[in-house]
């Protein structure tokens, strides 16, 4: 009889969930995450697997497993998430989210691992990622975040492997979201990217990127935003941008020296949303760097796109 698995991915401003057939997206739901309390976002994160599974014609008595991606500090043997200050109700002490989802749904099995691993987790195993052993997968979002595989292992180290977002490119630089200065993520991570615009305009520097966020009926920037800004050849925006492939291409390269790695990643909501052309910008600062440069690594984007996360929950769970 064919597997069914879940997986779902936990954001603070929406859950995706796929349904997986033995190792096909056989159905997918999407929806906004409650801004009310974790009772909501949990109930939310059952009702999208509920929906996933309608989607794709099958019964909740048939789950094998659910996997979730979330951001936070994670427990996985408790079933946990905390002091993940991005998800309403999930900011301080930890959220029993697997224990409360596997009752809801029968007491199925539920697992929980930290939403970039996971996404990695999943262009390794069905996307992009296929062809190698060791790979580093970086998404550009909100932040910046990144995820190892080395010798064929998803590696965790003390629990931040791979996380290339607080690498520092500029002693003294931008300041971070993290409190340091000069952290790839100053510079290449879609809030702080907003957060110099927003100070730039200020201080005379007009752009037409909030101009685009407010027609788009935001009251945040987005990756979209930010990209119809590039069509429109705002020099901000083109110098953010610019900013944030110098930034990525010489903490990438750094990775390259230290790993020698077979491939680099390049996705999140930014980078998929910018594309091939955004992933070839970073591969040619890259280029700069490197110590041996022929032998460079593969820089691709990611073949999943926004279900990056969700797929990688479900391979979580065993799909």
């Amino acid at each position: 009889m064919p597997r069914l698995t879940a997986g779902v991915d936990l954001g603070g401003t929406k859950i995706q969930t796929v349904l997986l057939r033995d190792q096909q997206v056989v159905g997918s739901a999407r929806m906004l995450t409650p801004q009310t309390g974790a009772d909501a976002v949990i109930a939310a994160i059952v009702d999208s697997v509920k929906a996933s599974i309608a989607a794709a014609g099958a019964r909740t008595a048939g789950l094998a497993a659910i996997g979730v991606g979330s951001p936070g500090t994670i427990d996985a043997e408790a079933g946990s998430v905390g002091h993940s200050p991005n998800v309403p109700g999930f900011e301080g002490d930890p959220v029993l989210v697997g224990p409360a989802i596997s009752r809801a749904l029968g007491g199925v099995e539920v697992k929980l691992d930290n939403d970039v691993r996971v996404a990695v987790l999943g262009e390794w195993k069905r996307g992009a990622g296929r062809p190698y052993h060791d790979l580093l997968g970086v998404f550009v979002g909100t932040g910046v975040g990144g995820g190892l595989v080395l010798g064929g292992e998803l590696r965790e180290g003390m629990g931040a492997a791979g996380e290339i977002g607080h690498t520092i490119v500029k002693d003294g630089g931008r300041r971070c979201g993290c409190g340091r200065r000069g952290c790839v993520e100053a510079y290449a991570g879609r809030a702080r990217i907003e957060a110099t615009a927003r100070s730039w305009d200020r201080r005379g520097r007009p752009t037409k990127l909030f101009d685009v966020m407010r027609k788009r009926g935001r009251d945040r920037v987005t990756s979209g935003a930010i990209a119809e800004a590039l069509q429109r050849r705002d020099e901000v925006t083109i110098q953010l941008v610019d900013d944030a492939v110098w930034a990525l291409g010489l903490a990438l390269a750094n990775a390259q020296n230290l790993l020698d790695l077979e491939a680099i990643i390049v996705g999140g909501g930014l980078g998929d949303r910018l594309g091939q052309p955004f992933v070839q910008r970073v591969e040619r600062r890259a280029s700069r760097y490197l110590h041996v440069p022929e032998r460079p690594p593969r820089f691709l984007p990611t073949e999943l796109g926004d279900l990056s996360g969700a797929v990688g929950a479900a391979v979580l769970a065993g799909g």
